[in-house]
């Protein structure tokens, strides 16, 4: 499902305009990547969680040359499902 089907669907299940459904995703994704940046953790109930995860400084090593190489540290987006969301898919 690509974006447009994925308005187009939500727009009907609300009996709302596809413009404003289109507006009101925008505007609940802005504000989720807004407190994402703050490192703020999103809990939605009964689907998961949404945080920004600091991963470590690392040495990693080049097999081919055996090269040793410092690896800075960087932040990553984790996601981890409800319980509820999880009992579905099993």
């Amino acid at each position: 499902m690509n974006n447009k089907d994925f308005i187009a669907t939500l727009s009907g299940k609300l009996d709302l305009t596809q413009g404003k459904t289109s507006e009101l995703t925008t505007s609940f994704l802005s504000q989720l990547i807004g407190e994402l940046e703050e490192d703020k953790s999103i809990h939605i109930p009964s689907f998961g969680t949404f945080e920004v995860k600091k991963k470590g400084e690392r040495v990693s090593v080049n097999p081919a040359t055996q090269a040793r190489m410092l690896v800075p540290p960087k932040l990553s987006l984790s996601f981890k499902p409800s319980v509820t969301l999880k009992d579905k898919f099993k």
